[in-house]
């Protein structure tokens, strides 16, 4: 995040955790936290970053902002437990000024082979834990039918040792671009 710079919008901003990492060259940041106790604890740390940050409750696929009025938006580990992630892509989409960028961590689904059907497999018994958290969507496909050119992409596995099937992850930056697309109804 060292070379983001002016108005931030941060969805599923946690405890914040990500607070420290935002260069003073951002100018505020408005993190969205739908979780109440998610949302105290990142309030308390809002007071100790070196930039202004306005913690909101509310959820990504209805931002309270206006069109065009940041200049980023950053996702971390949070595109797979909104409820209609085409709406929250399309709601960042909105509020992003014309080529404005995109950060995002996600974890993913994978690519192919056997932990792409392990994370089918464990899929609806994720989607039911808190957040559900859905491991087997393919976020990066959502972020380019959403109207986002996607400009850089690292892949990796990520785990703490034990058989996870949500270590897929994707590190990248995507452009808005373009006419909003469509809205597919149903």
């Amino acid at each position: 995040m060292s070379d983001l710079t002016g108005r931030v919008v941060e969805i599923g901003a946690g405890t914040g955790l990500t607070f420290p990492h935002y260069p003073r060259t951002v100018t505020s940041v408005v993190a969205v936290e739908p979780n109440l106790q998610r949302r105290a604890a990142a309030m308390r740390a809002a007071r100790g970053a070196h930039v202004p940050i306005e913690v909101v409750g509310a959820v990504a696929e209805d931002l309270p902002m206006a069109d065009d009025a940041v200049d980023a938006a950053v996702t971390s580990l949070a595109l797979c437990s909104v409820s209609d992630v085409a709406g929250a892509l399309a709601e960042l989409r909105r509020v992003l000024r014309r080529r404005g960028e995109l950060r995002f961590l996600e974890h993913v689904i994978a690519a192919r082979g056997p932990l792409r059907a392990l994370q089918r497999l464990a899929a609806p018994l994720y989607s039911r834990m808190p957040d559900g958290c859905h491991i087997d969507r393919d976020t990066l496909a959502s972020i380019a039918r959403a109207g986002f050119a996607i400009e850089q992409c690292e892949h990796f596995l990520h785990a703490d040792g034990a058989l996870e099937p949500a270590i897929p992850h994707v590190l990248g930056a995507a452009r808005r671009s373009g006419p909003a697309p469509e809205r597919r109804s149903g």
